[in-house]
């Protein structure tokens, strides 16, 4: 059995837990088995978490398919014997199993999380006679109604409250005039005690995202989305960017602490949004990466895919991206989230990134899930560009 990738050894036996337990949802899916009829998995180290994972899946194997299944050496794949054992059972034999890595954005979002409470406290300890008292402040504005904004703006209020930053909302009516808008932005840029804005997106139809956006002040943008700090983002050799898009920016320190390094690898956008799709080129060009961006109108996407040793997804289209065009090995970003109909789930839906699931866990070296992949990671570089923002401000003084 090969040791577990250096990845999982370096979390905490919770982390090490979740890792483990997505780990053995792919493999049963692979191997046609329920999670109920696992041996119990007893207590280890978190650097045996995996191994004793793929045993506990290796052994349901062996009694569901038939006697003498075994899993092959590296724990991910049926081996010759298994093949053979459950051909003579009269059993189909299983489907190949993945070797991917699950990128848990889940679990490295909490440890990011719990990295900007220490700076946090840092801060309070060390501007204590700050008017603020050290701490930074995030305000939240939002201009309407919307459920999905408003249940958005609650997770970031309560990351925020989880990680000792202030959180300051503001919820204005959909009929509110761009005015009125823009003059609490301004207010707020004069407060010593909000060192970052955010406004939800979108706005309501009428309002200019570009002019209000542009009126944070450029030290308090902690979305990124600033003219300027874009501008700085996309050129080489000039001052960096104060911050950078939140989901983009996850992106990147997903990859980064899986030890996934883009420097000469083929990488291939799916989407060019302002949001995702354009700093997400961007930044890998920066870490070396040659860099294809696809759109609706680029001709034989699978084929462009198919070059590509890095896939970063965000088409907001469900399975979109087919097994197919994968080529073995790649590391895949699965940065879609999409609800599809689903009589099985309680809520009548259930949630699927742009990418072909199943296929691509037998196909990828790495992958995000959905959810639990990007999406904690951007809450998470929202804490860190807001307390990022802080520093600036209280070094300044």
């Amino acid at each position: 059995m090969a040791a577990p990738p250096a990845a999982f050894a370096v979390f905490p036996p919770p982390a090490a837990a979740r890792a483990a337990t997505l780990r053995s949802q792919a493999l049963c899916r692979q191997w046609g088995l329920s999670r109920r009829a696992l041996p119990t998995r007893r207590a280890c180290s978190s650097t045996t978490y995996l191994v004793a994972e793929e045993r506990r899946i290796a052994a349901a194997a062996a009694t569901h398919w038939a006697p003498g299944v075994t899993m092959s050496a590296a724990g991910s794949q049926p081996s010759a014997a298994a093949a053979a054992a459950a051909s003579a059972a009269g059993a189909a034999a299983p489907a190949t199993a993945t070797t991917a890595t699950l990128l848990d954005g889940k679990t490295t979002a909490a440890t990011v999380r719990a990295e900007v409470a220490e700076r946090v406290a840092a801060l309070k300890s060390r501007y204590a006679d700050n008017v603020c008292g050290g701490t930074p402040g995030l305000a939240v504005v939002i201009v309407g109604e919307r459920k999905d904004s408003q249940t958005y703006v609650r997770s970031k209020r309560a990351a925020c409250e989880a990680a000792g930053i202030a959180s300051f909302g503001y919820e204005l009516p959909a009929d509110s005039s761009q005015e009125s808008l823009i003059d609490l932005i301004r207010t707020l840029n004069d407060r010593s005690d909000v060192h970052g804005i955010l406004v939800q997106l979108p706005l309501p139809a009428g309002m200019n995202d570009e002019v209000v956006l542009d009126a944070i002040a450029l030290d308090k943008d902690v979305d990124g989305f600033h003219a300027l700090n874009f501008g700085r983002l996309a050129m080489a050799g000039r001052s960096p960017p104060r911050a950078v898009p939140c989901t983009p920016k996850g992106v990147i320190e997903l990859l980064d602490r899986y030890g996934v390094d883009p420097a000469g690898k083929r990488a291939v956008i799916l989407g060019r949004s302002n949001i995702v799709g354009l700093p997400v080129a961007l930044l890998l060009m920066h870490r070396n990466a040659t860099v294809t961006v696809c759109h609706s109108k680029t001709v034989n996407v699978g084929d462009v895919v198919r070059e590509a040793d890095i896939v970063v997804s965000a088409v907001g289209r469900p399975g979109y991206v087919k097994a197919e065009w994968l080529k073995p090995g790649v590391v895949v970003v699965d940065v879609g989230i999409n609800a599809v109909d689903d009589a099985t789930k309680k809520r009548g839906y259930r949630l699927v990134g742009d990418v072909e699931w199943e296929g691509a866990l037998s196909v990828a070296s790495a992958i995000t899930p959905v959810p639990g992949g990007v999406g904690p990671m951007t809450i998470a570089m929202l804490l860190v560009n807001t307390v990022d923002a802080a520093e600036r401000f209280f070094q300044q003084q």
